[in-house]
């Protein structure tokens, strides 16, 4: 067996274990004072922990899994610009939707809004800017250290990685490699999500996460999609307060 191949099984065998974990660990709906809700945490600490089992059992390190800042510039180029990019048209899209299934005529697609979400509604006229509160404060600063870092680390810094080495990206646009295992890390990304609540809408996560593959695979760092991912994130939460109770 080559070393690429051996590569891709440790990225197959690390990827059914954490997902494993994962898929009990999310079941755990307890709040704990300081840490919050504990089952999330733990989940955050299996995704950055198992980088580092698989960095040791390889004799590799952090480093190679893109756990640095360089090329910052770029790296922040990369994570600001897709959010530039993203936030007006996701934008557009998410008041499009809500104008639409809440309405009488959109009855027959109600069921695609979350549960409850057409009672907050309040409409467009109601649209304003979120209060900054320390309760949203503390939303980002989770959403960077214990969403983003740990789930890029784990599927774009060492997956995304692993998986480049076995199956070598067929074309590059700007420097980021497009192909097979660019297509299975954000499917195992998007397949991770599901057994939080079960919704399938949570497969959606399987396109963002071509975009934070061919970031982290450009710039060889996973700054430019922790950047993308936490913004992406906190775009969700300011724009439900912004319209909704």
């Amino acid at each position: 067996m080559t070393a690429d191949q051996v590569a891709g099984r440790h990225a197959l065998y690390a990827y059914l274990v954490a997902a494993a974990l994962v898929a009990s660990l999310v079941r755990i709906d307890v709040d704990v004072p300081l840490v919050g809700h504990l089952g999330s945490a733990l989940v955050a600490i299996t995704l950055l922990y198992a980088p580092v089992v698989v960095a040791w059992r390889r004799k590799e390190d952090l480093f190679d899994y893109g756990f640095h800042a360089e090329p910052l510039g770029r790296g922040l180029a990369y994570g600001f610009g897709y959010v530039a990019l993203i936030v007006p048209l996701f934008a557009f899209g998410y008041f499009g939707f809500y104008e639409y299934v809440c309405s009488p005529d959109g009855k027959w697609l109600r069921e695609l809004a979350p549960i409850g979400a057409c009672k907050a509604y309040r409409g467009l006229a109601s649209l304003h800017a979120p209060a900054m509160t320390m309760e949203l404060a503390q939303f980002v600063a989770v959403q960077v250290v214990v969403v983003a870092l740990p789930e890029e680390l784990f599927f774009r810094g060492c997956l995304h990685g692993l998986l480049e080495r076995r199956f070598p990206p067929t074309r590059r646009i700007l420097g980021g490699g497009i192909g097979i295992a660019l297509v299975i890390s954000s499917l195992m990304f998007a397949l991770i999500h599901l057994p939080k609540n079960g919704d399938p809408r949570a497969l959606a996560t399987f396109f963002p996460g071509l975009v934070f593959g061919w970031m982290r695979s450009s710039t060889g760092s996973i700054l430019g999609p922790v950047v993308a991912h936490a913004s992406s994130n906190v775009l969700v939460r300011m724009l439900d307060l912004m319209v909704l109770r």
